[in-house]
């Protein structure tokens, strides 16, 4: 066999799975499409990431979280949830939860997607077993009783003890494994691109929750934030063809011009809003990571932390099995990662399509609930510290316990 574990997507989820074996003695294989350059120099895409206690943790148990500059790295103290048109939030503050030295009180950080790919692609160095592969496209999948393969286009193969996806939530790889997928179309788009601000923004993240619309404002430097706008997909061709003092109005305007004059300062990236959820984690010597397995909605970032997790409860399960010197590609080593991903995900999915549903829906009796629930939740102390400790990531290593608030995830 050419390697013990092909990688099919050099992604972050990917890429955190190789992390994630780091010094176990198995060769790794990674494949990839893209060229080594593009990996190497990942271009900024208006995507940034709400990472969580739980994520920084496995990231410094990587190596990589000290890789990145204090410049790259936002902390972010304070969130609050807006309804429609009222000026009332749901106020969740850190509490001092101790994150680190610096910012103890943070509820977690901002970092940009790009940063991220070319942080954990710098970190291959210090993996000697990795092998990575590039303009490398998987065409077809053959598996056995000991081994699987793949298909290259342009007629080369590779062999391995397993096999595991993330390719994202669109994987390829996952079909060609015959494993089916629940998707949700939201019938939404969501727009992100970064704005300047005449006022600080004091580490606050903000989540607005208006009629036909949603807006997320989240702190990045102190007068820069990340803009996260969704909108019906009919919106979308509007809202990208608006000039960019149009855009910087619009949104400036919705959000009450709390920061005071806001300027859009980069291109606008759009994307389409579709969940995904395989029915399966693993098959026959193989096994999904990262959005192959779960593809969230933004709203509540779910979307990196998971694949973080998943591929850190995945390299645990392997290396136990390492270590009673089982076949790492028995279904029963995959299964038992199955069973804790899906247990930590399957609620989440639901949860999250479900929140979205109802946040969106501009009925007047929903408008009267949704009001309901923040005053609720921010008034009975045992509520308020339950979605604190729940963002925040405290409590069992294996919890996956997400932000109330997106990211551009």
């Amino acid at each position: 066999m050419d390697s013990d574990i092909l990688v099919v997507g050099a992604g972050p989820a990917g890429l955190g799975f190789a992390h994630s074996m780091s010094g176990s003695g198995l060769r790794i294989t990674l494949l990839e499409r893209q060229s080594r350059n593009a990996l190497q120099h990942p271009k900024f895409d208006g995507r940034d990431i709400a990472l969580t206690h739980r994520s920084i943790r496995i990231l410094e148990g990587f190596g990589i979280w000290e890789r990145m500059a204090a410049d790259e790295k936002h902390p972010v103290l304070a969130a609050k949830v807006l309804n429609g048109d009222s000026s009332y939030s749901l106020d969740i503050g850190a509490d001092a939860v101790g994150l680190d030295a610096m910012n103890p009180g943070a509820l977690g950080y901002l970092v940009s997607n790009h940063v991220i790919r070319r942080r954990l692609f710098q970190g291959l160095g210090d993996l000697p077993e990795v092998e990575l592969v590039t303009d490398s496209t998987v065409t077809g999948v053959a598996q056995t009783a000991e081994s699987i393969g793949v298909e290259l286009a342009g007629g080369g193969a590779r062999t391995a003890r397993l096999l595991i996806a993330a390719d994202s939530r669109f994987s390829d790889t996952r079909r060609m494994l015959g494993i089916a997928a629940d998707m949700h179309d939201f019938g939404r788009v969501c727009i992100v691109c970064r704005m300047d601000h005449e006022k600080p923004h004091d580490g606050t993240a903000y989540e607005c929750f208006h009629y036909g619309r949603t807006l997320a404002v989240l702190p990045l430097s102190s007068h820069e934030s990340s803009i996260v706008v969704t909108a019906s997909s009919s919106d979308r061709d509007r809202l990208m063809g608006m000039s960019d003092k149009q855009f910087s109005s619009d949104v400036e305007g919705r959000f009450g011009s709390r920061y005071g004059r806001m300027r859009l300062t980069t291109e606008r990236f759009a994307y389409p809003l579709v969940g995904v959820h395989a029915k399966r984690f693993c098959a026959a010597r193989c096994a999904l990571v990262g959005d192959s397995a779960v593809g969230m909605h933004p709203v509540t970032a779910h979307g990196y932390n998971l694949g973080l997790s998943g591929a850190d409860i995945l390299a645990e399960e392997i290396r136990k099995a390492l270590g009673r010197r089982e076949d790492i590609g028995r279904f029963d080593v995959l299964r038992r990662y199955e069973q804790k991903h899906v247990r930590n995900t399957r609620p989440m999915y639901h949860g999250t399509n479900g929140l979205v549903k109802f946040f969106t829906d501009d009925r007047p009796p929903a408008r009267l609930a949704r009001r309901m629930v923040l005053r609720i939740a921010n008034n009975v102390p045992p509520v308020k510290r339950i979605i604190r400790n729940k963002l925040t990531e405290i409590g069992n290593r294996n919890d996956v316990l997400p932000l109330p608030f997106r990211s551009s995830r």
